[in-house]
């Protein structure tokens, strides 16, 4: 597994009758590794994981793993409302061939360290995979704190990277003081790439990829190269946009830009509803101005991968 580049966290795509779009979902995988994404993080927040029944999170990953082609890593995001649900869930995508796993603490459910390291550990030792853990304290009232993430890679060998987003880039610097290159440190907020990539992150899970994965993996590239006032250039284009993975409306707000951009559907499952309204303005506007100023930056269209 090797845990570097842009990994999308995947939306899960929906019909109008609200069952997953498999055909879509294919596509939509294969349109992004074909710009240049080096992996596909599938279930999560912005997939909408919470809300899938298990047999779909299933479909889901086979459905991935299938368009991927070997191509490039399939990571599964484990999370439910119990240990054992999630230690469950994360043997099935060892078994589907997943070639990774992204560790969140349990829905709901927030408590000490004590309780959260038994859940997150039991969810590592599960399987051979190797794995990321996730620490968002923003949505998930969960703050794994450097030193608490080093103790886990000190116990679990197969523990090699973090999904950094608590919105604090200082994290990212601190990680890396405590653990050198034990752990591969990924951004985990969207506008917050420049600033961590800057600070030693070598990887980005991110969300706007889903409807601009040229300019994403195109910002990535700039800054882990250090062009920084070509990367500022295009993030300070991006930033309008990126900001709306930052704000509890994310999943409806980043579909319904796929969605304007012909690269997927507006479409939640409740309840989540589509915006409307002054969001909807305010998102409209932000929209028209991107495209209106938009880089010249090649992307391979969707309409390549029909059928994958």
């Amino acid at each position: 597994m090797n845990w570097a580049g842009v990994m999308p966290a995947m939306t899960t795509p929906f019909d109008s009758n609200g069952a997953v779009d498999h055909a879509f979902l294919a596509q939509h995988a294969a349109w992004l590794l074909g710009n240049g994404c080096t992996g596909l993080v599938v279930l999560g927040s912005l997939g909408e994981g919470a809300t899938l029944e298990y047999d779909e999170k299933v479909e889901a990953l086979k459905t991935v793993i299938r368009a991927a082609k070997g191509k490039a890593p399939v990571v599964a995001a484990i999370s439910s409302l119990s240990t054992a649900a999630s230690v469950k869930l994360a043997k099935h995508a060892e078994q589907l061939g997943c070639e990774g796993l992204l560790v969140l603490p349990p829905y709901v459910y927030s408590t000490d360290w004590r309780e959260m390291k038994q859940h997150v550990s039991a969810i590592i030792a599960a399987t051979r995979l190797s794995c990321m853990i996730y620490n968002n304290p923003v949505s998930y009232g969960t703050d794994f704190v450097p030193e608490q993430i080093a103790e886990l890679a000190a116990e679990h060998a197969n523990l090699h990277a973090v999904k950094e987003s608590s919105t604090d880039v200082r994290r990212v610097s601190a990680i890396r003081a405590l653990l050198g290159n034990r752990l591969e440190v990924f951004v985990g907020v969207d506008d917050a790439i420049y600033e961590g990539v800057a600070a030693g992150a070598t990887g980005w899970i991110a969300g706007l990829v889903n409807a601009f994965p040229a300019e994403s993996v195109e910002l990535f590239n700039l800054a882990r190269a250090r062009k920084l006032d070509e990367a500022f250039d295009l993030y300070r284009w991006f930033l309008p946009l990126l900001r709306m993975d930052t704000v509890p409306k994310l999943v409806q707000l980043i579909k319904w830009v796929q969605g304007q951009r012909g690269v997927g559907s507006a479409n939640v499952r409740a309840p989540r509803l589509e915006i409307v309204g002054a969001e909807l303005a305010e998102a409209q506007q932000v929209l028209r101005t991107a495209l209106a100023n938009r880089p010249k930056i090649n992307e391979v269209p969707i309409s390549n991968f029909k059928g994958a």
